[in-house]
């Protein structure tokens, strides 16, 4: 017991003998001063933290999306905590490495996590991850919405899915696309198209994004599923041409381009949503420290401004939101992984 509630309250009696006519007011005190103190933990933790710097971990190098997002708001997010957010770049082994960093790591909330699409695809490709991706983390909030982008080579002779997937019946394992490497959002939604359209495109996996959209602007490849705040700037120098997105609604910086869904395929929707989460255990109070300093860099106008730029779209969702959506994605790539005979390595 703290030292208000040994100065406030009574100390319980140590048998009934020494019970006297007073016990029960006693009683009453103690039970008063037990409902004060459960409180008070929660409330003087809120207060306190932080008291030092707070780590941001990125489990991929520096210069990818994951990266720049992590970037653009953890100096806003310093602002309300009134501490350093500091990035900490893990990269490895698609997010894995640095995600096991956060998953060990103390619950008290000077160690957070940046994440993306592969924290959620990585379950459905990777046979033994060294912790559970829902079990071992506390959701936070979802901070970003980032739509996957169909582009072509310009001298591909397709405006749009329907032409490409006509081509691809025409020319059966004869049209390539790339991607950033095997069990990528680019991966998985060539076999979702694969799937859906009843078609057979051909996966090319390269090492890493930089590559595959080199050899795709090179005309070496035909078409690639991509992040569109990584090719926004080529579609706009005409060096790749983008025929869909996948968002659920179009984003502002293509709203003259139609989704997959407005191209005739019902239910596809393919996006990389960035959010951040805590070690499991993380204690509630800090976790709503941390998402209200979320909620407050996504207001910030010069946050809006590089989002919207970018083509992505702020969200800002609760932990219980952020959970839900982390336990639908793990099982829908789980489900498309199956139906693509793609095994877990």
């Amino acid at each position: 017991m703290n030292t208000l509630c040994r100065l406030t309250c009574p100390m319980p009696a140590r048998n009934a003998a020494a019970r006297g006519p007073g016990a029960p007011v006693a009683a009453a005190l103690m039970l008063g001063c037990w409902a004060f103190t459960g409180l008070l933990p929660g409330a003087a933790l809120a207060q306190a933290w932080p008291a030092k710097p707070v780590r941001l971990v990125v489990p991929f190098a520096p210069g990818g999306n994951t990266d720049i997002i992590a970037r653009v708001i953890a100096p806003r997010m310093a602002e309300s905590l009134g501490q350093q957010v500091l990035i900490d770049n893990r990269g490895g082994a698609g997010g894995v490495i640095g995600s096991d960093v956060v998953a060990r790591a103390a619950p008290d909330g000077y160690t957070l996590l940046m994440v993306s699409a592969s924290h959620v695809i990585n379950p459905a490709m990777v046979k033994k991850l060294p912790f559970d991706a829902v079990k071992d983390f506390q959701p936070i909030s979802l901070v970003a919405d980032v739509p996957t982008a169909l582009i072509v080579h310009p001298s591909l002779p397709v405006r749009n899915v329907k032409e490409l997937i006509a081509l691809g019946r025409k020319r059966p394992d004869q049209v390539n696309y790339s991607t950033a490497g095997r069990g990528t959002v680019g991966h998985l939604s060539g076999e979702l198209l694969n799937s859906a359209a009843k078609v057979r495109f051909v996966h090319i996996p390269y090492k890493g994004a930089g590559p595959a959209l080199m050899d795709l602007i090179a005309g070496q490849v035909e078409f690639q599923f991509a992040s569109l705040p990584a090719v926004i700037q080529f579609v706009r120098s005409g060096k790749v041409r983008l025929i869909a997105q996948a968002g659920v609604k179009r984003s502002s910086a293509a709203l003259d381009v139609p989704t997959m869904e407005e191209s005739g395929l019902p239910g596809f929707v393919v996006s990389s949503g960035f959010g951040i989460l805590g070690p499991a255990g993380t204690p509630r109070p800090i976790v709503d420290r941390v998402h209200a300093s979320i909620r407050a860099a996504l207001g910030s106008a010069d946050v809006k401004k590089v989002f919207a730029d970018q083509g992505a779209d702020p969200v800002g969702s609760t932990p219980e939101e952020y959970e839900a959506f982390n336990r639908s994605e793990i099982a829908r790539w789980q489900k498309v992984a199956r139906e693509a005979n793609i095994a877990p390595e």
